[in-house]
């Protein structure tokens, strides 16, 4: 019986020491991942053509020997967006930690200059601390964690060409019962580090 006893006991201990060893999430990190998300999106979907169209829908013939297909820009479409998706995180390793020289705000903002763009686009790296690979791949993990979690508010916002597609899905608005997950950015203020980046 004392056996069993202590068993429970230590099983007990176990669970406090684990639950106590789980770190609090970096807001930080994950606001500024979910930022760089839109902020990346934008950039590629500016990028195609926007003559550019494709098919989607079925190819079923209907009974009078018609075919119906639907054609949609191929920059917003679902194929052309989950392939986005795919591939965007893979582009934080070009953002590092920013601090405002003047608020001390810190965000992870992006360093690098997009291809093709014109060597004034280098920002002043005294301001930013590149912690290593590290730093890096937390973003990149962050960026990965928010995909996953919200691939659908991700897809349905920018399929639809929704206005303000980063409060909507960096913060939680008051008034808004679609979004279940809480949201990257929903304990910071909107106006805390703002991400200035150019598109």
């Amino acid at each position: 019986m004392m056996w069993w006893i202590i068993q429970v006991l230590r099983m007990m201990m176990l669970s406090v020491f684990i639950s106590s060893s789980q770190g609090k999430r970096d807001d930080v990190l994950y606001c500024s991942a979910c930022r760089a998300i839109v902020d990346e999106l934008n950039y590629s979907i500016s990028q195609v053509d926007p003559k550019k169209i494709i098919n989607v829908g079925g190819f079923r013939i209907n009974p009078d020997g018609t075919m119906t297909d639907k054609k949609v820009p191929l920059a917003r479409s679902q194929t052309h967006l989950s392939e986005l998706l795919d591939q965007v995180c893979d582009s934080m390793t070009d953002y590092a930690l920013y601090v405002d020289p003047d608020s001390q705000v810190r965000q992870y903002r992006r360093f690098a200059p997009r291809s093709g763009g014109a060597s004034a686009d280098f920002p002043d790296f005294k301001n930013f601390q590149f912690d290593g690979p590290e730093a890096s791949s937390a973003l990149k993990f962050a960026c990965e964690s928010i995909v996953e979690d919200l691939e659908d508010d991700i897809m349905s916002l920018f399929s639809h060409e929704s206005l303000d597609v980063q409060n909507q899905l960096c913060y939680r608005s008051s008034g808004d019962q679609n979004l279940i997950q809480p949201q990257p950015c929903e304990t910071m203020s909107k106006h805390d580090g703002n991400m200035d980046v150019d598109i």
